[in-house]
C-alpha cells in the first residue's frame, strides 16, 4: 500500500479491524439450518457495529468507503494520508491491497463450436443421470454463482432462476451487482454498474457458462447441468473478468444474507445452499493470502458449501494451488480432468506453500476439459478449473435434494464426496506423494462420483414411509375416492413396500365407505403413491364422520406415520332450524314443559342474576315434553330465589334454534 499510495496517488485498500465475530461459535448454538444462518449473521453484524469510529474518521478525511460485516472490514479509496490515519488506529488489525486483477479462472482459446449431445459427456461422467433416475434432480435447494454475472434469460437457465415465476421476474434477493464503478480500466461495462438486472459482461460468458454446468437444461436437448431441478441466484464480482478482494467479499456477504436490490433488509433465510466460485485472487498482483479467509470461513460456518476452482497454474508444477480462495482449508478446492479422467495440464497442483501450511490440494477433481455449456451466444466448449468447479456444486445440490438431513452439514458432505470419489494415483510426486498415494496433490481424493456418494448416503440414512390425513365430501349417491397420500422420505435404489387396511371410526364400513386393504409398492426412484378408499354417498342428514387407514409390515423402510384419518364431510344440508316453543316452568318440582319442532339436542342453562348455577343437555324427539329440575339433574339444590332458564335446541345437521327463556321462583 505504500507503493500504491506513493506520489500523491489514491489507492484502493482494505482496512481489516481487530474485532471479528465468532461465526463458528454462533453456528454451534443453532438447533436447525434457519437458526444457523440467523445466529451467524447476527453475530457478525454485531461485531461490525464497532466500525463506527473508523467510519467517522474516514468521513472526516473525505475518503469514500464501503463497509462489510461478513468480515469486519472497510474497502477504502484514499491517499497516503488516509492509509497512515487508518494504520495508526488501535482497532485496526491490518491494511491490505484492494487492487484490481484478472480473476476468472479459465483457460483461453479453448472455445469451439458445439452442438447438442443430449446429456453432456461431463454430466454423464460423474453419474448425475443415474441419480436423476432415482428422483433427485436438485429440487428444493438453491445454487449461487459468484462470477462475471449471468445472462439470466438464457433458455437453459431462465426457468431455473429463483427470481422467475413463469410470468415475471423478481431480482430482489436473487441478484446483486458488486461492481459499482470501472475496475478493468476500459471506462465502462456492457452491464453498466450496480445493475439491477442479472447480466454477464464477460466476452467469454464465463459466469453464464459456469452456471449452466451446475443447473442448466433448456428442455430441448441441451442437458448441460448436473442439477437441473435446483434454483439459482447470482452475484457479479468481476468487471469484464477483473475483480478486487472487496468485490469478492461483497458477493459472499450478499449470499450469506441476501438483500433487496437497494442492499437493504438482509434475510439469511434466503441464503443459497451451495456457492460455486470460479475465480482466484493472485498474491503476486497484491491480493494477500488471507484477504478472503475470514469471509470464506464464515460462509462455511453458516452451512454453505463453497466449491472453489484450484486455478490454472498447473504448468508451473507442484505448489501451484497458491491463491485465495482455493488455497484455504475451508474451501472445497476442485481440479480439472479430461474425458478419460486424466488431469488437465493446466490444473493447479498442491501442496499449498503460500501460507506455509503444506496442506494437500486440490480436494477433488471433476471434468474441466472441453465442457459444453451456456454462453450469451448460445452454447460453447470451454476448459479450465472454472469449468470443473460447478460439477462439484451440482453434485452437492443433488445430494442435499435427496437427503435433507445433509443440508448445511458441509463437513459431512465433503467427507462423503471424498470417500466415494474415484481415486486416481499419480506419479507427479508433488509434496512427496508416492505413486499410489490417495489423496494426493494432483487429484486430491479423486474424480467425483455422485451416484456412489448417493448410494453411500442412502445406506447410512434411515428410510421411512408416512401417510397423511384426507377429507372428502360424501356425495348423494355412488362412490367418491378418498385418496390418501403416502410418501417415501427419499428416493430408494430398491423397491419399498407396505401393507395397508381401513378401520372404522364414526364412519362404518359398508354404509359409509368400502373396506380396503392391500400392498403398496414404491418402485426404485418413486417417492409418492396414493391409497384410494371409496366413500359411499347418501342423502342422510348427519354429522361429519371419520375412518382410518393403517400402514403395517413395511419392507425396505421404516414407518414414520402409520395412521391417517379420513374425514367424510356431510354435504346434505338441512337449513330448517329447530324450534322450541311453549316453554313454561311451574310447580311442583319445578316442572319444565315445552314443545319441539324436530329431533334435537336441547341445552338448558339456569342462572340467578348474572351467575350460572346449572347446565345440562337432553336429546329429545319431535313433540311435547316435560322434565323436573331435580337435584340429581342439576348436580345441586336450588336455593330459594328468582331464576331464569334458557333452552337452545340444535338438530342433527348442526343448526341451532332460537334461544327460548322462562322465569321461575323457588319459594323460601
Amino acid at each position: 500500500m505504500l507503493a500504491d499510495s506513493a506520489n500523491g496517488r489514491k489507492a484502493h485498500f482494505l482496512v481489516v479491524l481487530e474485532r471479528q465475530g465468532d461465526a463458528r461459535r454462533a453456528a454451534a448454538q443453532a438447533v436447525d439450518r434457519a437458526g444457523q444462518g440467523r445466529l451467524v449473521v447476527t453475530t457478525l453484524r454485531e461485531a461490525a457495529g464497532a466500525q463506527e469510529d473508523a467510519r467517522a474518521e474516514l468521513r472526516r478525511l473525505g475518503a469514500p468507503f464501503r463497509s462489510y460485516w461478513i468480515v469486519d472490514a472497510l474497502a477504502v479509496e484514499g491517499t497516503r494520508a488516509v492509509v497512515d490515519a487508518m494504520a495508526a488506529r488501535s482497532d485496526v488489525q491490518a491494511i491490505e491491497p484492494d487492487r484490481a486483477f484478472q480473476g476468472a479462472a479459465d483457460t483461453v482459446a479453448e472455445s469451439v463450436a458445439a452442438t447438442p449431445a443430449g446429456v453432456e459427456w461431463n454430466v454423464e461422467r460423474i453419474g448425475a443421470p443415474a441419480v436423476w433416475a432415482l428422483g433427485a434432480r436438485g429440487q428444493d435447494v438453491v445454487y449461487a454463482n459468484a462470477d462475471t454475472g449471468v445472462q439470466w434469460d438464457h433458455p437453459a437457465l431462465k426457468s431455473h432462476y429463483r427470481g422467475w415465476n413463469g410470468t415475471t421476474a423478481t431480482h430482489d434477493y436473487n441478484w446483486w451487482d458488486a461492481i459499482h464503478a470501472d475496475i478493468d480500466g476500459d471506462g465502462g461495462s456492457m452491464c453498466g454498474f450496480s445493475s439491477k438486472v442479472p447480466c454477464d459482461d464477460d466476452p467469454g460468458s464465463h459466469g453464464t457458462h459456469t452456471a449452466g454446468t451446475a443447473v442448466g437444461d433448456d428442455g430441448a436437448g441441451n442437458q448441460i447441468g448436473v442439477a437441473p431441478g435446483a434454483r439459482w441466484m447470482s452475484c457479479r464480482n468481476m468487471d469484464n473478468g477483473t475483480g478486487r478482494p472487496s468485490t469478492y467479499i461483497e458477493c459472499l456477504q450478499f449470499f450469506l444474507a441476501p438483500t433487496d436490490l437497494n442492499g437493504a433488509n438482509p434475510d439469511p433465510s434466503k441464503r443459497p445452499n451451495v456457492v460455486s466460485n470460479s475465480y482466484d485472487c493472485p498474491p503476486d498482483e497484491g491480493c494477500s493470502i488471507g484477504s478472503l479467509q475470514t469471509a470464506v470461513d464464515n460462509m462455511r460456518a453458516a452451512g454453505i458449501f463453497m466449491t472453489v476452482a484450484a486455478g490454472n497454474g498447473g504448468r508451473n508444477g507442484c505448489g501451484s494451488v497458491a491463491t485465495p480462495p482455493g488455497a484455504y482449508d475451508s474451501s472445497v478446492t476442485v481440479g480439472a480432468t479430461d474425458s478419460s479422467d486424466a488431469i488437465a495440464a493446466f490444473s493447479s497442483r498442491g501442496p499449498v506453500l503460500a501460507d506455509g501450511s503444506g496442506r494437500t490440494k486440490p480436494d477433488l477433481v471433476a471434468p474441466g476439459v472441453g465442457v459444453r455449456s451456456s454462453t450469451r451466444a448460445g452454447y460453447d466448449l470451454k476448459s479450465g478449473t472454472s469449468m470443473a468447479t460447478p460439477h462439484v456444486a451440482g453434485a452437492v445440490l443433488l445430494l442435499w435434494s435427496a437427503f435433507p438431513s445433509l443440508r448445511g452439514n458441509v463437513d459431512g458432505t465433503e467427507q462423503l464426496l471424498e470417500r466415494t470419489a474415484r481415486g486416481l494415483p499419480t506419479t507427479d510426486g508433488c509434496g512427496g506423494n508416492t505413486a499410489a498415494q490417495i489423496p494426493n496433490n494432483t487429484y486430491g481424493y479423486g474424480r467425483i462420483d455422485v451416484l456412489a456418494a448417493y448410494r453411500s448416503a442412502e445406506a447410512a440414512a434411515p428410510l421411512s414411509v408416512s401417510i397423511a390425513d384426507v377429507s372428502v365430501t360424501e356425495g348423494n349417491a355412488g362412490t367418491k375416492d378418498a385418496r390418501f397420500p403416502v410418501t417415501l422420505a427419499r428416493p430408494s435404489a430398491q423397491a419399498v413396500s407396505v401393507q395397508f387396511a381401513t378401520a372404522a371410526g364414526a364412519a362404518q364400513a359398508g354404509s359409509d365407505y368400502r373396506a380396503t386393504s392391500g400392498t403398496l409398492t414404491f418402485a426404485p426412484g418413486e417417492t409418492a403413491k396414493t391409497i384410494a378408499v371409496p366413500v359411499i354417498g347418501d342423502r342422510a342428514i348427519e354429522p361429519d364422520e371419520d375412518f382410518f387407514v393403517l400402514l403395517s409390515a413395511p419392507a425396505g423402510a421404516g414407518l414414520t406415520r402409520n395412521r391417517a384419518t379420513g374425514l367424510i364431510a356431510n354435504d346434505d344440508v338441512d337449513r330448517v332450524k329447530p324450534v322450541l316453543s311453549a316453554l313454561t316452568v311451574g310447580r311442583p318440582g319445578p316442572r319444565v314443559r315445552y314443545r319441539l319442532s324436530e329431533d334435537a339436542v336441547i341445552t338448558f342453562t339456569i342462572s340467578r342474576g348474572t351467575r350460572v348455577v346449572g347446565r345440562f343437555s337432553r336429546r329429545e324427539t319431535q313433540g311435547r315434553h316435560s322434565l323436573v329440575l331435580t337435584t340429581k339433574l342439576l348436580g345441586r339444590a336450588l336455593a330459594p330465589g328468582d331464576y331464569r332458564l334458557v333452552a337452545v335446541p340444535r338438530d342433527a345437521a348442526g343448526n341451532a334454534g332460537k334461544p327460548t327463556a322462562a322465569r321461575f321462583t323457588i319459594p323460601g
